[in-house]
């Protein structure tokens, strides 16, 4: 029997894809993105604007992004200009994390009726309508097919407290996910949504009383803890690799189990 000093080649080696939405390294985004990157994955990075910058270039550059980009969705053309550069740079794309939500706080707070048309357009636009427009302008870059994943929220399915519109727009951003999935099947590209459970992030911080809900999730999980970055980045990275090449249209929660419990 001959030996080999060859090892197994990472599960994502070769691989290339986006990461959006990392603020910090408390951002559930870099978790991801370091969980891709130690599966052999190859990303860029983007953040939002000149302010973020200083926070996330140190950790673009210690993950080995190649490339690192500002993104506004909000800007016209300018989610559609971020994927340009990045098939050129790449030339195919395999995976495309989408972790970006924006609600005003009146919306997020108070009672959804209340919620002005300009907030509700913009919370759909930032938090729901930019995965559509990140999948349309991806499809040609994934012709051999791959992963486009979103993050969502329990209160996408159920009332949580305090998330008002977001809840509304997470529902709509779940089943946006299922269309997407059946659109882009026939092209090997599936689609997922991610739905963790609560954990203390920038993003979380705008969400009055979160410690309370931080607490409630710990109390009601059958594993009795709320989950960590890590975990929610394990997960994701695993929807990127040829293991869940059977899956797609899912939102699938990593909450320690809190989501099946009233």
């Amino acid at each position: 029997m001959s030996s080999s000093n060859s090892t197994t080649a990472l599960p994502l080696a070769g691989k290339k894809g986006i990461v959006t939405g990392i603020a910090n390294d408390k951002s559930i985004a870099y978790a991801v993105a370091r969980a891709i990157v130690e599966l052999g994955g190859e990303i860029a990075v983007t953040y939002q604007n000149e302010k973020t910058a200083k926070y996330t270039q140190p950790l673009a550059e210690a993950l080995g992004a190649k490339l690192f980009l500002k993104l506004d969705v909000a800007e016209p053309g300018c989610l559609e200009g971020v994927i340009a550069q990045c098939g050129e740079a790449f030339g195919e794309i395999d995976f495309a994390i989408h972790s970006m939500a924006f609600c005003n706080a009146d919306d997020l707070h108070g009672r959804v009726i209340d919620a002005s048309e300009a907030g509700f357009d913009s919370a759909m636009n930032v938090s729901c309508h930019s995965f559509l427009r990140m999948a349309k302008a991806l499809e040609p870059l994934m012709a051999h097919g791959g992963s486009l994943i979103t993050m969502s929220y329990l209160g996408a399915e159920r009332v949580v407290r305090n998330y008002g519109v977001m809840g509304i727009i997470k529902a709509a951003l779940e089943s946006a996910v299922r269309y997407m999935a059946y659109d882009l099947g026939p092209k090997g590209i599936r689609v997922f949504a991610v739905s963790p459970g609560p954990i203390m992030t920038r993003a979380a911080s705008g969400i009055a009383n979160f410690n309370n809900l931080l607490e409630s999730d710990a109390q009601k999980a059958p594993l009795g803890r709320t989950v960590t970055i890590e975990e929610v980045g394990a997960l994701t990275a695993f929807l990127c690799t040829p293991g869940s090449s059977g899956m797609t249209g899912q939102t699938i929660y990593v909450d320690a189990g809190a989501h099946i419990v009233a």
